[in-house]
C-alpha cells in the first residue's frame, strides 16, 4: 500500500462502517439508477483485475476514488476463468471475489460486466469451445449458449455466495451481459434477434436483485437497459429505449488501445469532460464510466491480435499506477463540480434555453429554490460571451461551464477553475522518469539456447495438406512449425507463401531464408524470397507465429491463421507444395521444457533463447524493464510472463510502440529472479537493462479566480 492509499484509508473506513450490514435495493427509472431510494449520478471507472497484480489493486482504487469515482469497474475473463471446460481458476491475479471486496472495503460501487464475451482487446472466449461440434459462437445456437449459461451462472453464484450483490450487503449495482453485440448482429441473420432475446432472459433469470444492461444494443430487451459505447454520446446515443430506462455510458474511451507499428493515441482531458458534460445536459446521462480508468498490462498472451503489451497507457491512471495528469485531476474537478448540483440535475425539472447560434443553457430547477446550469458553447473555433439570468460568462470554443447555483462557475471543461468551498486540488502536469537500476551488459551474465529448426522427418504430427494454425497449436503457443522435404535439380528457385497471419520465419536447410508479416488493418501477406537449395533433397521449414487472436465480429470460430498457400518457382516453372506431406511441430522446445542451455554465444543469432539472473533493485518503486535493443519476442520474469514485445515493429515516424515493459514487484523475490527471454530476430540481450519507474515535473493549474460559496446544502449532499 503505498502512501497514497494510506492517507486516504481513515475516511474510506467510515464510508464502510455506514454501508455495511444492509442490503441496498437497486431500481432504476428514466432518470437514474436507484439505489435504497435516492438517485444517483454515478462516475464509473474501468480498472480490469487481470491486467494489474492483486498488490496494486487497494492504491489503484484509492486513487480512483479520490478522482472522484463511485463505481469501480472491470469485465470478467472467461478465458482466464475457465481453461478447459469445468475447470476453475480464481487464484492470484484472477481472484475476482479479493478484487471487488477490496472495492467494497474502500466504499464504492461495482459494475462487473460478465459478458461472458468481453472483446476488449483480450483473447476473451476460452479455445476449447472450438471443439464443439456444431457450435457457432454468440448466435442462437445451441452447444454456445450451453457454455454461456454455465459460465455466468457460474460466476453470479460465486457472486451470490461471497454476498457480493448490493441486495446483499455487498457492492455490485450494475452488471451486464454480452458486448456491443448489435455491431455484428446482422451477420448472424436470423440467428442473431433470438440469442439477444435469450441472452437478456438467461441474465434476468438469474435473479441477481440489480439492473443488466446491454452496450451498444439498443433493442435491448426489457427490463435490460441499453447503454452507449464511444467517445461522444452525447451525440451519438439514441437514448434509451424506453421512458423508464435511464441514460448510461458504459465505455466513455480515456484514449484507445495501440497496435504494433501506430503511435499512442491521445484524447485530451478537456475532450473528455466536454463529452461527460455533454452527455449529462443533452441525454440525461446518470451514469459515466471510463474506459479505461486504469488500463494496466496484457500479461502472458492474452492480448488480441496486433495489439501492444500495454494497455491504454493513456488513461487517468498509467499502466504504473500513477495519476496521469493533466487527465486525472481534470476530471476529478469535474466531478467534484458536477456533485454540487446532481441532486438538482437529477430530480430538477429541466429547461433549456437558446444563448447564441451554437450556445445553449441546460437549466434545472428544484422545489426548495435550487437552481442549477451548464451553459454550452458548441462552436469549435470561436470563445464567445453569452448572457445567462442578468449576467455574461465567457465560454471557450467546444466547452461547457458547470454553474451549481446558476451564478458562479465551479468548472469549465475546457479548463480548471476551482474556487471557494471547493477541494483544493492541483492538476499537476508530469512526465515519466526511469532511472536505471539493472544493466545486463557483461556476456558472462547471460546463458542461452538456440531454438532447433525441425526438418520434416523430425516432426510427428503429419498431413497432406496446410493446417490452419489456430486450431493446430489450441491456443498452447504463438508458435507452429511447418516443415516440407523438396528435392529439387534447380539452385535458386523463388519461395513464395501466402499466410492469413500474422508473422512467418523461413528457414531452408536449417539457414533464414527471410521473415516478413502482416498488420492489424491487413494480417494476410505474402513472403516472397529467392532461396539456396542444394542438388536433391531439402528441407523447408516455416514458423508461423501468432501475435494474439482475433477478439471481434461475426464467426469467430470460422477464423484462420496460418499458412494459405506455398510455392517454389524455378525455370520449370511453378510447383505449388500446398498439398505436399507436411510435417508439424506445435511450440518451441524451450516452451516443452526440452532445453539445453550454455553460455552466451559471440553474437546474437534468431530463434534464440537468453536467460540471466538478478536481484531485486531496492525501494518500492515500480520497475520496468528495456528491452530496446531486441527485435520481436516474450519476456518472462520468474515464470511469470510480462508479455509480447515486438520493437522492430516501428510506427511511420521511425520509432517503436513500446520499449519499456512493467515488472510488477509481486513477481520478484529478493535474490535470485530469473529473466527468460525469447528472441525470434536478431535482438542484443547486453543492452537490456531494469528502471524504476516515477512521475515528476509538476505543474499547477489552479486558477487565483473568485471564491464561490454554494447555499443549497441539498447540493452539497454527498453522491455516493
Amino acid at each position: 500500500m503505498d502512501a497514497f492509499c494510506r492517507l486516504s484509508c481513515f475516511c474510506l473506513v467510515v464510508i464502510l462502517v455506514t454501508r455495511a450490514g444492509h442490503g441496498a435495493e437497486v431500481t432504476y427509472d428514466g432518470r437514474s439508477l436507484i439505489i435504497d431510494g435516492q438517485r444517483k449520478l454515478l462516475f464509473s471507472g474501468s480498472i480490469h483485475y487481470p491486467r494489474s497484480t492483486p498488490d496494486m489493486w487497494p492504491s489503484l482504487i484509492s486513487k480512483a476514488k479520490f478522482g472522484g469515482l463511485d463505481v469501480i469497474e472491470s469485465y470478467v475473463f472467461w478465458n482466464l476463468h475457465e481453461p478447459q471446460p469445468g475447470q476453475y481458476d480464481f487464484s492470484g491475479r484472477l481472484d475476482i471475489v479479493r478484487f471487488i471486496k477490496e472495492i467494497q472495503a474502500q466504499g464504492l460501487y461495482a459494475c462487473i460486466r460478465i459478458g461472458p464475451f468481453i472483446e476488449s482487446e483480450w483473447t476473451g472466449l476460452p479455445f476449447w469451445l472450438h471443439d464443439v461440434p456444431g457450435i457457432v459462437f454468440r448466435s442462437d445456437n445451441e452447444p454456445f449458449k450451453f457454455y454461456m449459461q454455465n459460465f455466468t451462472t457460474k460466476i453470479v453464484s460465486l457472486f451470490k455466495s461471497e454476498g457480493l450483490y448490493a441486495p446483499q450487503g455487498g457492492p455490485i449495482i450494475l452488471q451486464q451481459i454480452e458486448n456491443e453485440y448489435q455491431n455484428v448482429e446482422k451477420g448472424f441473420g436470423d440467428k442473431g434477434p433470438p440469442y439477444v432475446r435469450w441472452a437478456a432472459a438467461m441474465a434476468v433469470g438469474l435473479q441477481t436483485g440489480v439492473p443488466w444492461v446491454m452496450c451498444k444494443q439498443d433493442d435491448a430487451p426489457d427490463p435490460v437497459i441499453n447503454a452507449c459505447n464511444g467517445r461522444k454520446c452525447g451525440v451519438t446515443f439514441v437514448g434509451p429505449n424506453s421512458p423508464n430506462k435511464p441514460a448510461l455510458w458504459t465505455e466513455n474511451w480515456t484514449s484507445f488501445y495501440q497496435v504494433y507499428g501506430d503511435k499512442t493515441p491521445l484524447r485530451s482531458a478537456e475532450d473528455i469532460a466536454f463529452n461527460v458534460a455533454l452527455f449529462i445536459a443533452r441525454k440525461n446521462g446518470s451514469f459515466i464510466n471510463y474506459y479505461m480508468y486504469h488500463g494496466g498490462t496484457n500479461f502472458g498472451r492474452t492480448a488480441s491480435s496486433y495489439i501492444i503489451t500495454s494497455y491504454y497507457d493513456q488513461a487517468p491512471l498509467d499502466e504504473y499506477g500513477f495519476l496521469s495528469q493533466p487527465k486525472w485531476g481534470h476530471l476529478k474537478d469535474l466531478h467534484a463540480a458536477i456533485k454540487l448540483c446532481s441532486h438538482t440535475i437529477l430530480s430538477g425539472v429541466a429547461t433549456i434555453a437558446t444563448l447564441g447560434q451554437q450556445q445553449e443553457a441546460y437549466i434545472y430547477n428544484g422545489e426548495s429554490g435550487e437552481c442549477a446550469a451548464l451553459l454550452l458553447n458548441n462552436d469549435n473555433a470561436t470563445t464567445v460571451v453569452v448572457q445567462f439570468q442578468n449576467s455574461s460568462y465567457e465560454l471557450p470554443s467546444t466547452s461547457i461551464s458547470i454553474l451549481p447555483d446558476c451564478k458562479n462557475v465551479a468548472f469549465n471543461t475546457a479548463k480548471a477553475i476551482l474556487l471557494k468551498k471547493f477541494e483544493q486540488v492541483t492538476a499537476q502536469c508530469n512526465e515519466r522518469l526511469i532511472l536505471p537500476k539493472l544493466k545486463f551488459d557483461s556476456a558472462d551474465q547471460w546463458s542461452e539456447f538456440k531454438e532447433v529448426v525441425p526438418t520434416f522427418d523430425e516432426t510427428t504430427l503429419r498431413s497432406n495438406s496446410l493446417l490452419e494454425h489456430m486450431n493446430t497449436t489450441k491456443d498452447r503457443s504463438d508458435y507452429l512449425w511447418y516443415t516440407v522435404s523438396v528435392d529439387s535439380s534447380e539452385t535458386q528457385p523463388v519461395l513464395s507463401v501466402d499466410s492469413l497471419g500474422h508473422v512467418l520465419h523461413a528457414f531452408v536447410n536449417g539457414a533464414p531464408a527471410g521473415s516478413a508479416h502482416g498488420t492489424h488493418n491487413n494480417p494476410s501477406f505474402t513472403l516472397e524470397r529467392t532461396i539456396n537449395l542444394s542438388q536433391g533433397l531439402n528441407n523447408i521449414s516455416l514458423l508461423s507465429a501468432t501475435v494474439g487472436l482475433p477478439d471481434s465480429g461475426a464467426y469467430l470460430e470460422r477464423r484462420a491463421l496460418g499458412l494459405q498457400r506455398v510455392t517454389i518457382e524455378d525455370k520449370q516453372g511453378t510447383k505449388d507444395l500446398s498439398n505436399s506431406s507436411w510435417g508439424y511441430q506445435v511450440g518451441l522446445l524451450e516452451e516443452s521444457s526440452a532445453a539445453q542451455w550454455s553460455k552466451f554465444g559471440a553474437s546474437p543469432q534468431p530463434l534464440t533463447w537468453y536467460k540471466v539472473l538478478f536481484d531485486a533493485p531496492e525501494g518500492d518503486d515500480p520497475l520496468s524493464l528495456n528491452l530496446g535493443s531486441m527485435g520481436k519476442g516474450e519476456a518472462w520474469i520468474n515464470g511469470e510472463s510480462i508479455g509480447r514485445y515486438w520493437v522492430s515493429f516501428l510506427t511511420a515516424d521511425g520509432s517503436p510502440s513500446q520499449t519499456w515493459y512493467h515488472i510488477p514487484r509481486s513477481f520478484l523475490q529478493p535474490k535470485g529472479n530469473q529473466l527468460v527471454l525469447f528472441e525470434e530476430e536478431s535482438g542484443n540481450p547486453l543492452q537490456i537493462t531494469i528502471g524504476s519507474v516515477s512521475r515528476n515535473k509538476e505543474c499547477a493549474l489552479v486558477s487565483n479566480s473568485n471564491l464561490l460559496h454554494v447555499n443549497s446544502s441539498k447540493n452539497h449532499k454527498r453522491n455516493s
